[in-house]
């Protein structure tokens, strides 16, 4: 069964920890990146862009609106994914888990839906 993790992060509080705690992040990130690799569960995954790049497009009335920022009223913003493939949504569950940002803000865990709307 294939998962999406969503991996969530507050751009302010990001960038107001110290170096250190930043540099712990990611080498925890990495860490469990190369385990999922070795176990085979590692699909695909990248992070994205800083916020401030993002653009939110609506149809209103057939017309495109614009805005920059990826998030209406929110602190918190989508700053990578995550895909593995693994037996359980308990699984997928525990490897959000482990993601050192679900310490300090969010991990979605979604089923990957194949073209006919079936969970792949």
């Amino acid at each position: 069964m294939k998962y999406m993790l969503l991996i969530y992060q507050n751009t302010q509080a990001w960038e107001a920890l110290p170096d250190e705690e930043r540099t712990k992040i990611m080498n925890e990130a990495g860490d469990l990146m190369r385990e999922l690799q070795e176990s085979g569960e590692f699909v695909g995954g990248e992070g994205l862009a800083h916020p401030a790049a993002t653009k939110t497009v609506k149809l209103r009335g057939g017309v495109p609106a614009v805005t920059d920022g990826p998030f209406i009223e929110a602190k918190e913003h989508l700053a990578g994914y995550l895909t593995v493939d693994c037996e359980t949504e308990q699984r997928a569950i525990d490897i959000a888990a482990r993601w050192p940002d679900a310490r300090h803000w969010a991990m979605e865990v979604r089923a990957v839906m194949g073209g006919g709307g079936e969970e792949m």
